[in-house]
């Protein structure tokens, strides 16, 4: 882990750092005094940074990891607290802040790379959401999520977005009434983690994860991961219409070319970008 530094003194840069390894970029969470909090600076990094690895074709996936003892505590409570001073109590600020983060989130899911979130500890309320918005999630055995917002008077509606989305009804309403946090064991269990490994192994297993997923072709999990989401907002029937245009189109792709060839010749694929 680096070293902490205080976030005023950080560059967006700073904030969320970046690591490549080959096909595989690393986004770092670094501002551990304030918990890895989702402060508006840390969004805006996070969300810069996000949208210059849209346009890089020689990133494949994506992993958001997180410095410090906390993956992510929410929103910053103490930058929203200040602002009730403001003459509308911080209506006008609110609503901008709360669509800042509406926008990451969405960002997250229709990114055209595969995202992975690495939670090594708790990760609470929109940092709950981060989790929930990701691809794909690899937690250590001592990580936690919760949606805490009830103990505080605030339920966690925008949290309940994603994490609806990813879990059942009834372990989502759980999670947000109850304010309980769960452990990563009970999180995989009801589908809001895909693997949970031992502390010591969280950044070699989640890597290796995303070098699985980075050696397939790109341009297929580009269509496919669109339509993933797409097709679940439709009915059946409409589904499976988008779904078999957008074969069609994935059909007549240069690397669906190559790889049914591949197969075929019994060689391995050359993908695009390789």
């Amino acid at each position: 882990m680096n070293k902490p530094v205080h976030t005023k003194e950080l560059s967006q840069a700073d904030i969320v750092q970046q690591e490549r390894n080959d096909k595989v970029v690393t986004l770092t969470l670094n501002a551990p005094e304030r918990r890895n909090s989702l402060s508006e600076e840390m969004m805006a990094a996070l969300q810069n940074a996000l949208d210059g690895l849209a346009q890089d074709d020689d990133v494949r996936i994506i992993i958001i990891a997180a410095n410090g003892p906390v993956f992510c505590a929410g929103h910053d409570l103490k930058q929203i607290t200040a602002r009730r001073q403001d003459a509308d109590r911080g209506r006008a600020y609110f609503t901008v802040l709360l669509e800042q983060c509406a926008r990451l989130m969405q960002t997250i899911v229709d990114h055209p790379k595969p995202i992975i979130a690495q939670v090594h500890s708790m990760a609470t309320a929109a940092g709950c959401q981060m989790v929930a918005s990701c691809d794909l999630a690899v937690a250590a055995n001592s990580a936690r999520f919760c949606t805490p917002g009830t103990s505080i008077g605030l339920f966690c509606s925008t949290p309940m977005v994603a994490l609806s989305r990813n879990v059942s009804r009834k372990d989502a309403m759980e999670m947000l009434l109850t304010a309980d946090p769960i452990d990563a064991e009970k999180a995989q269990k009801i589908g809001l983690v895909n693997r949970v490994v031992a502390d010591d192994q969280l950044a070699q297993a989640t890597l290796e994860l995303a070098q699985h997923i980075a050696s397939q072709s790109g341009q297929s999990i580009k269509f496919g991961k669109e339509a993933f989401y797409r097709q679940l907002e439709l009915p059946l029937e409409q589904a499976y219409a988008y779904a078999s245009a957008v074969m069609t189109e994935n059909m007549l792709a240069r690397d669906a070319e190559e790889g049914i060839g591949a197969f075929i010749d019994k060689r391995a694929p050359q993908w695009e970008g390789d």
